[in-house]
Order: structure tokens, then sequence, then C-alpha cells
């Protein structure tokens, strides 16, 4: 497809979707397009900088290299070479119980074991809760009666204990949510399809003895790339363009032209026409963006919630002692405000200089959303008391860098299907109208850019 001669697609919003909606496009031959970004970079949450010999991530740190979107990105825009797994030798997560660290159990995933041995193992759980676990092995299928929150499918296939020990940590950490609010259909997807077929952990266990007895070689569970993840947008945006990016350019209303197409009025006043329009900024920015072209989508879409997030790195140049492996969960009846932190340096090594160490702290999410409020002096002292308190790191840090996200993690709440529903719905109203990014069907880096590249497939109207 090509439209050189006529109005230009308008993406909006250079965050890793918007970015890979453009590139999707000039790969379905779409030369002409324009791509606008309020902020005064691309990227969005992806922000990667570098300070006396480390590396700091501001948002995503790595992707999941079991979904393949990223990983094909990365290679397409020659980055391929810069790939880098997280280290093989300490893959162990670990959790606060009782202010004393205990390793998740080996084969753990999110709700479920896939082994038995180390469940049966750990000082995590009571007897009781372990052997309701082993009672869901004989589970039937569940009986969907209406949307269930991840709690109560929880409590009813694993039990309280199960919840309240590694599933709302795991939840906090990952999603920043409240399990009592989040759908389980939405926010754990696979685990929901698992359900309607019988047992969880039967099922689990299963596809680790498949995996197990497979020849081929494992792959790492997380990638990233050696300069940063920024450098993934960097090289999107630079494909893209000077002439087709627009950074510093808000686009604040969008509305429908006479006779077929769209007209975007920005900032500063402006006003840009554009044969279709793939929206890939934050879902609430729509409830004003997109008010004047349809008031019914915009109140849609400013009925998904967000929470927000703070990040705060402490950099050593000399290395403490720290337990193996890559971090640990806090549950919050630990009574403490952190939710998880990463041994940045152990995941990946090259993100620190020899001999150093660097911690991140995650902070907010929506059961503490006045963490973000905390002035930068509270927060690396609160990182740095946790640091002690937890990991007996008695020294000060020689950096902090602190990172927040306000309002940044779309929360899947009990309801978002019926929420998407309405938001397709509406959309199917206005031709060459598209959506992308996290706040739909996935959170993560893979999943935003399959996002984008499935609006630009929309737009374009080709397979």
């Amino acid at each position: 497809m090509s439209n050189g001669g006529e109005r230009p697609v308008a993406v909006i919003g250079a965050g890793i979707a918007g970015l890979a909606a453009a590139w999707e496009l000039r790969r379905r031959g779409v030369e002409n397009l324009r791509v606008f970004e309020a902020a005064p970079r691309p990227g969005g949450v992806i922000q990667s900088e570098a300070r006396n010999g480390f590396r700091f991530e501001g948002g995503p740190d790595s992707f999941l290299t079991a979904k393949t979107s990223a990983t094909e990105l990365c290679r397409a825009v020659g980055l391929g070479d810069a790939l880098v797994a997280c280290a093989a030798a300490q893959p162990r997560s670990w959790i606060l119980h009782r202010q004393r660290l205990e390793p998740l159990p080996e084969g753990w995933q999110f709700l479920a074991a896939a082994r038995a041995g180390p469940v049966l193992r750990t000082r995590l759980l009571s007897w009781p809760a372990k052997l309701h676990l082993a009672r869901e092995f004989a589970a039937p299928a569940a009986v969907t009666t209406g949307d269930a929150s991840v709690a109560d499918s929880v409590r009813a296939r694993f039990g309280a204990e199960v919840l309240d020990t590694l599933v709302t940590p795991l939840l906090a950490g990952v999603y920043g949510g409240d399990p009592e609010a989040l759908s389980f259909a939405a926010t754990l997807p696979r685990f929901a399809e698992l359900a309607a077929k019988g047992s969880i952990g039967r099922a689990l266990w299963r596809q680790a003895r498949r995996s197990r007895n497979g020849s081929q070689t494992p792959q790492p569970l997380f990638v990233t790339l050696q300069d940063g993840m920024e450098s993934l947008p960097r090289a999107l945006a630079a494909a893209l363009g000077a002439e087709r990016l627009r950074c510093g350019a808000a686009v604040t209303a969008v509305r429908p032209l006479p006779g077929g197409g769209y007209e975007l009025r920005l900032s500063d006043g402006v006003q840009a026409a554009a044969a279709a329009v793939i929206f890939a900024a934050p879902a609430r920015v729509g409830v004003a963006l997109l008010r004047e072209l349809d008031g019914e989508l915009a109140a849609a879409l400013g009925a998904i919630p967000y929470a927000s997030a703070a990040t705060v790195h402490l950099a050593y140049s000399s290395a403490p002692a720290l337990p193996s492996g890559f971090g640990f969960l806090a549950p919050r009846r630990e009574g403490r405000r952190l939710l998880a932190a990463t041994f940045v340096h152990q995941k990946f090594p090259h993100r620190a200089p020899p001999g150093g160490a660097l911690l991140r702290f995650f902070y907010g999410g929506a059961l503490d959303p006045e963490a973000v409020a905390l002035d930068d002096s509270e927060l690396a002292m609160l990182a740095s008391e946790e640091a002690r308190g937890i990991l007996g790191v008695g020294a000060a840090p020689d950096w902090v860098h602190i990172h927040r996200w306000p309002q940044a993690m779309p929360q899947y709440t009990v309801g978002h299907a019926e929420r998407l529903a309405r938001i397709a719905a509406r959309q199917a109203r206005h031709p060459g109208l598209a959506l992308a990014g996290a706040a739909y069907r996935g959170i993560g880096v893979p999943d935003a850019i399959a996002s984008g590249q499935a609006a630009a497939q929309l737009v374009t109207g080709a397979p």
C-alpha cells in the first residue's frame, strides 16, 4: 500500500506501541505517515541512562522471550546482535516471609507449581496450604458465570494462603495491581484458559514434563539490549526519520472530516488532516482527545483505571553481600511499602561496573498510590532502610536514581472484557481508526508491540 500523494496516516503516541505501528505501516508500504508525541522524546516509559558505569532502566528492564514480537522487531531494526540474555546461573527469586527471605519454589508459575518437590519442601506455605494445592490437581473444569477477580478465583482453587503469600506479591510486582479488583480472565488469560479445562497445576506439570523430555535447548526467560532498552525506540525513531516523527507535539483533539478522514488539532494550534489514525497514547488520554470524535468511546477509554509507580535505584561501587538470584517480592502483610526489588547486576551483569552492585526497588501500585508523591529524599531513605532491614546492606549507596510514573500502569479490573467490547463497538463506527497500547490486551513490551502491529494491519486493510 502506498499513500504518498494522499493524506498521511497519523499515529498518536511514540511509545513502543506507536513506534511499532509506524514501523509496521512502512513495512506495508505506507511512506506518508506522521507520528505525534507530546513528550520531548520517543519511547514512553522505556528510558535508559548510563552513569558511572551503571545503566539505569526507568521502565521495563527486559522482555519475555516466550512472546516473540519484541525479539523479532529488535532483529528487524538491526539490534539482533545487541540482545542479551539474563544470567543463567542465578534464576532464583525470593519472597519476604516473616521478615526473612525464603526462596520461591522452583517451577512456580504465578498461581501454581510445575514441580511438586520444591512446593513440598518450601517454608512459605503451611501443610494445609500444600494439601489445598494438591487437591487442585483433581479440580474440574471451571464453570464461567461472569467475570471474577483474581482473588476470588485463586481462593476458590488454591486457598487464601497461596493468594496472600505468593500470588498477591507476584501481581503487585508485575502489574502493580490489587487482586481483589483485577479480572482473572483479563489479567491472567493463560491460567483462565487452563482453568476452563480442569486443573491448572496438572496442566503446568504436564507442560514442564514435556519440556524436560524435549531435545531443544531451553531459551532464556528474559532478554534485554546491551546498551539499554531505550535502544529499541531510538532505532525505530531513527528509521522513521525527523520528517515523520514530531516530538513535543501534543494532539488535543481528533474530529471527523466531511467525506472521510480525520482532523487532528495540536496544542500549538496547528491542524493536520489524516487518512487514518492510530491512537497509541494511554487510554486515559483518549478521554479528552477523542471526546469530540465519539463521546461514548472516550468514556469507555476513561473507564480503564491506571495505577502509579516509582522505582529507586541504589548503586554501589563496591558490591555488598546479597542472596543469589534476581531479587525478591514483599507481600503487604510484611508491613513494608516495598513491592519488589531486583538485584540488577545479578540479573544482567553488564549493567554495573566490575565489583559494583545495582539494586532496583519498586513502590506504589494500586494499593499504595501515595508512595509516588514522596519526594526524592524520602524515597531514597525508604529504599536504603529496606535494603538494610531486609538485605543487611549497611553501606550507603554511592548513587541514587529515581523514576516516577504517575498513572502509567493500566489495570485490567473486573469488567475489562465488557469495556473492551464497548470500545470495539464504538471504534468500528469510525473507519480508519485503530487503538494500540498496554491498556487493552497485555501490558508487556511484546504485547504493546503486537498491538501496534495489529493496529497498522487494521488501518491498511491488509492481512
